[in-house]
């Protein structure tokens, strides 16, 4: 666990982000393949709630467990519901809880999720259990539909050409394979410089399956109400529509807004709340290059940190 041709991304640079410390409680909102949840337990005598949707990241945690006896409790859910998963576990409060978004290498691996073009499987997708999979989604959703979220969730400028194709391919015969699907996009997109033109593709069919986005704007809100003052984020994405609601959350929640124009009345202005949350620097820290030449999911990540104020939660203003 943490290991096993899984390396986390950007580790030493979150932790310096979480600064650890004995005797305090930390959220791993990903837990993945174990690297952070790890990681924190290994930088101080601390205690880890570690979460993730996935069944089987739970399962497979059971090695951590059993090596830090006392000190980590797995749960499995979503994110953005950390508030009710953690209270029944006796935590209101925590000093800090990292976010390692997207998709785990484990998950990529694993064939039998249809998450990889790399791999002709089942078009799954699904993070957890429940819900519509990639293939209820491209067999059922509407040709303006499948366009829209190929070009919203995956920045796809081929996006309406691909779901033509889709639309087309399905009216012969069900799509139901990753490799049909994959196919399906390289007869539309040509695309060189080492990058799978199925991509994007697959990378907004997951972000919708999945409802990442959504997933995280609650979870940010979330931490913002379970962060002590003096709590420390971190948050790791690793593409722009990610990193993008994290830097837009950040800058709110600092106190970073737009002016108010200095023609507007004093009764129309909105006065805004108090900053709850200190940025580390407004530069987004990226990996080093030795990381970066070592392992290839490093190489779009980016890390944003803060540390929570004692000001209220917001509400009303910038709240989710």
């Amino acid at each position: 666990m943490g290991g096993g041709g899984h390396t986390p991304v950007m580790l030493v640079e979150t932790l310096e982000t979480l600064s650890p410390r004995d005797g305090a409680t930390y959220v791993d909102s990903t837990l993945g393949s174990g690297g952070y949840s790890q990681g924190l337990l290994e930088a101080a005598e601390c205690r880890v709630c570690a979460i993730d949707r996935d069944p089987v990241a739970i399962e497979r945690g059971a090695e951590l467990l059993a090596r830090y006896p006392g000190r980590l409790t797995l749960i499995q859910g979503r994110f953005s519901e950390m508030e009710q998963l953690l209270a029944p576990h006796g935590i209101r409060e925590v000093d800090g809880i990292a976010f390692d978004l997207g998709i785990c290498s484990m998950q990529l691996d694993d064939v039998s999720r249809g998450f990889s073009f790399r791999f002709d499987a089942a078009l799954d997708m699904r993070m957890g259990s429940g819900g519509l999979s990639a293939e209820n989604v491209i067999n059922s959703a509407s040709q303006e539909k499948l366009a829209d979220l190929i070009y919203d969730y995956g920045e796809e400028r081929r996006a309406r050409a691909i779901a033509r194709a889709i639309v087309a391919a399905r009216e012969e015969a069900p799509i139901t394979r990753t490799g049909q699907l994959a196919d399906i996009v390289r007869g539309v997109v040509r695309r060189g410089g080492g990058i799978d033109p199925a991509t994007r593709t697959f990378q907004a069919l997951r972000i919708y399956v999945n409802d990442e986005l959504s997933e995280l704007d609650r979870g940010l809100a979330a931490s913002e109400r379970l962060l002590k003052p003096g709590g420390r984020l971190a948050v790791v994405s690793f593409h722009s529509l990610e990193d993008r609601r994290v830097k837009t959350f950040l800058n709110i929640r600092a106190g970073a807004l737009p002016r108010p124009s200095r023609h507007m009345p004093e009764t129309v202005a909105i006065k805004s709340p108090q900053p709850s949350f200190k940025q580390f620097g407004r530069r987004v820290r990226k990996p080093g290059t030795a990381e970066r030449k070592n392992n290839l999911r490093a190489r779009s990540a980016r890390l944003r940190g803060a540390e929570r104020t004692n000001a209220p939660v917001w509400k009303g203003v910038g709240a989710s």
